[in-house]
């Protein structure tokens, strides 16, 4: 009787652990969705710094009573320029909407809201990326978050916010308070 080399069971035994891998991913909610560590937590610090003479961004917003969106975005992203017209909306709508302009060019940035209107009731730029957010825990933009009251963050999305994710995900934070 032949003698099976462990060699030769290395090639099944990786296909079946990367079946599993992926019958785990296809069984998640939303992949694109990850985690936030700062569900329930205090939100981070806002360290941005002024975008021309368009209101100031500062962390005692977070704490205003209010629930509110923190939105980062840029001029450089397009799915950022196809959220626009619904963060707009939600401005419209009288939802406190508060921008983090990142790793911009404020001339760029600037352009934007020219084009495109500023829906923001005021604005941080954080022009490295590392000042505000890391510490939220932004990987790309736009990341979206809600904001309660006394600064405790409710949810977080990432990706460009449309107006199903909008009326699934959002506004149930704003009905509650």
């Amino acid at each position: 009787m032949a003698r099976i080399s462990p060699l030769m069971l290395a090639p099944p035994l990786l296909f079946a652990a990367l079946a599993g891998m992926f019958v785990w991913g296809m069984g998640r909610d939303n992949p694109r969705e990850l985690p936030s560590a700062l569900i329930g937590q205090q939100a981070p610090a806002l360290v941005v710094t002024a975008l021309a003479d368009l209101p100031p961004l500062s962390s005692d917003v977070l704490t205003d009573g209010t629930v509110k969106l923190v939105n980062f975005w840029a001029s450089w992203c397009a799915p950022c320029r196809i959220e626009h017209p619904i963060i707009t909306q939600l401005t419209a709508e009288g939802i406190p909407v508060y921008g983090v302009n990142y790793k911009d060019d404020p001339a760029a940035a600037l352009k934007f809201l020219s084009e495109l209107g500023n829906p923001y009731t005021a604005i941080g730029a954080d022009l490295t990326g590392r000042d505000t957010a890391v510490n939220w825990g932004v990987y790309g933009v736009p990341e979206t978050f809600v904001i309660d009251g006394q600064g405790q963050v409710l949810y977080r999305f990432a990706g460009a916010l449309t107006p199903n994710v909008v009326e699934a995900r959002i506004r149930r934070h704003f009905a509650a308070n």
